[in-house]
């Protein structure tokens, strides 16, 4: 059997953690067509030896050069790291706030975030193929990681701007919907970075405390209104909240470094962070399966709502899902997207999925109502 014949049983096959290594290989001791992602191996020789490696792939698994050596005459395939990266394209799971924002006290600078970004600018600028073959990989293993986080969750997507400030009425709304949308048993899924993705996300963290939480919170947050002119301060404010209330609810942010001045969000528990813009915008949508609700925004939300709108439309990813606009004069009048989606949706499948209205507080009952 080839490395790719196994390919639809190595999923129920990836080691992404030592002690799932030390599993697999305690008994029967094979590690005959696993997938190693990411796993340091460096204290693992014996064990690395004295097991079946036939088929296996290790995926940037830093080991001895005999074990390296060893496995690989055996039947392996070995990735090895690459150095000097501010990231790794082999991991298997998602990212979260903490990892992203390490040694925040140095400065946003000095964060995997910023380094993250500040390489994918240099990269690009030069067009190294290298460096392509590495962002692709990565935010493919993102992507698988992210499949398996949401097996089995009823994902709702919450699109809006990023220049939606801590403070105001609207800020305070798409937090109150995101809490509600949790505590209905939905996962929130967001762009991840700041504005109305924030709120979405914010909400979501709050679901488990009672209103004083999320009121004194939104307080807190509203002495940073903007991620500018500090990004610092603005992620610091999150983590202030975060460590005030520990314990909160769990959503997904999506954001990406294409856009680099959006840091990623701190409330959302876990966050898969692309390079390329348009596998992430695809990857969110795709995944929202229990609808998406379009706050007001500009042009990147105007693109989500007709990147979600054809794959519904041609019903390429099967029956379309519901699509809730809110805010009815900056979707009828402001940006028209509105009249247009209504037109698109006449006489199919998903003329009975699309929903407008006035306030963010009647958007979980629209995405009920046209939840078929």
């Amino acid at each position: 059997m080839s490395q790719f014949q196994s390919h639809h049983a190595s999923h129920d096959r990836e080691i992404e953690s030592l002690d799932e290594f030390d599993r697999v290989v305690s008994s029967p001791g094979s590690l005959a067509h696993h997938r190693v992602q990411a796993v340091d191996l460096t204290d693992r020789t014996d064990a690395l030896l004295a097991a079946d490696p036939t088929g296996a792939v290790f995926l940037g698994c830093p080991m001895e050069p005999g074990a390296a050596a060893g496995v690989r005459a055996a039947g392996a395939l070995v990735f090895p790291p690459i150095p000097g990266l501010p990231f790794d394209p082999y991991r298997g799971r998602v990212y979260s706030p903490d990892e992203l924002y390490a040694r925040l006290g140095e400065g946003y600078e000095a964060t995997p975030d910023a380094l993250a970004y500040d390489w994918f600018q240099q990269t690009r600028a030069d067009g190294d193929v290298f460096a392509s073959m590495l962002r692709a990989i990565h935010d493919d293993a993102v992507s698988d990681a992210l499949d398996e986080l949401v097996v089995g969750s009823r994902v709702v997507g919450v699109m809006g701007g990023h220049a939606m400030a801590r403070g105001t009425t609207e800020y305070a709304g798409a937090a109150r919907l995101g809490r509600e949308l949790t505590r209905a048993g939905l996962t929130v899924a967001t762009g991840g970075g700041p504005g109305a993705m924030e709120a979405a996300n914010l909400g979501a963290y709050a679901a488990p405390f009672d209103d004083r939480m999320l009121d004194e919170a939104l307080m807190l947050l509203a002495k940073v209104p903007s991620f500018a002119p500090s990004i610092a301060d603005w992620a610091r404010s999150a983590f202030e909240v975060r460590e005030r209330w520990p314990g909160g609810g769990a959503s997904i942010g999506i954001p990406t470094w294409f856009y680099g001045h959006e840091p990623p969000n701190a409330f959302a528990a876990h966050i898969a962070k692309y390079f390329a813009n348009a596998t992430r915008e695809d990857g969110l949508l795709a995944r929202s399966t229990a609808g998406v609700v379009f706050l007001p925004g500009a042009a990147g939300t105007l693109q989500e709502i007709f990147d979600n709108a054809t794959p519904n439309y041609y019903e390429s990813r099967g029956e379309p899902t519901p699509m809730v606009l809110v805010d009815r004069r900056h979707w009828t009048e402001t940006l028209p997207a509105w009249p247009l989606l209504r037109s698109l949706a006449k006489g199919r499948t998903m003329e009975s999925r699309i929903a407008l209205v006035d306030r963010i507080d009647e958007a979980p009952e629209a995405l009920k109502r046209v939840g078929g």
